[in-house]
């Protein structure tokens, strides 16, 4: 069942036109990589899927985007509500500068919830769900920016899930970290889609392959070929695909 469908999406930055044409139905409970070389609009168009791009002046969308049967730029539709369910997890770990502990809570916060025993247990049960609450539990209270790299977009991670989203975006979660750090990430990754829908912006066609169900190639802001992941590695249908996962691209 799709949770995120696309139709006819069109995106431009002033005159520019950076997607045209998108075309994709994204499955509940997956993970769905997105590839392409720079500057092809994958991460424009995982940050059209939560509304982050509403931030950049001058940018024009058109088509219809659909989260569970609902059209996200509905004018009754709460911004801030599809945010909570469509989270976001960045290149680069991006931790506040405060304790472990606050990192998870600000969200639930922000959310109204204020009693400290239920606090606690969204913090646990957050930093258990992204596999690093072994390693952080006894110093909750220390700054989060004392954390290794690998370590804090773990927290960025649970820090998402803490307000209980449906879908997490990744845009290149791992390209900042080290190839354990970056193991840790994609071992997490497919223990999380057994509850969560999960679409990443990946440069790494190895990675599409160890740890996505689906695939998207893009290139110059279309949308070239679309599948099972398995199957667009081994058997691409259109030549550009075939060239860019086997290096001949460009």
């Amino acid at each position: 069942m799709s949770i995120i469908t696309v139709k006819n999406m069109c995106l431009w930055y002033g005159e520019h036109q950076a997607l045209t044409d998108i075309h994709i139905e994204i499955p509940e409970k997956s993970i769905t990589a997105l590839i392409g070389p720079s500057g092809c609009g994958k991460s424009t168009f995982l940050k059209t899927l939560n509304r982050m791009n509403d931030l950049v002046q001058g940018i024009k969308i058109t088509g219809d985007i659909q989260y569970k049967g609902r059209d996200i730029f509905d004018a009754s539709l709460d911004v801030n509500e599809l945010r909570r369910e469509i989270g976001m997890v960045f290149q680069k770990p991006n931790p506040f500068p405060m304790s472990i502990y606050d990192n998870i809570a600000y969200g639930p916060r922000t959310h109204g919830i204020r009693n400290k025993a239920k606090l606690d247990d969204i913090v646990e049960q957050s930093l258990r769900s992204a596999a690093i609450w072994d390693e952080v539990k006894d110093r909750l209270k220390k700054n989060a920016l004392g954390l290794s790299g690998g370590q804090q977009q773990r927290l960025c991670i649970a820090r998402a899930l803490a307000v209980k989203p449906t879908v997490l975006l990744m845009d290149e979660p791992t390209s900042a970290l080290d190839p354990i750090s970056t193991s840790k990430i994609e071992e997490l990754s497919m223990k999380l889609k057994e509850e969560y829908t999960i679409i990443m912006v990946t440069h790494n066609m190895q990675q599409a392959v160890r740890i996505s169900d689906q695939t998207a190639f893009f290139l110059l802001g279309e949308l070239i070929e679309y599948g099972n992941t398995e199957t667009l590695f081994s058997t691409p249908i259109d030549k550009r695909t075939e060239d860019y996962i086997t290096g001949r691209f460009g």
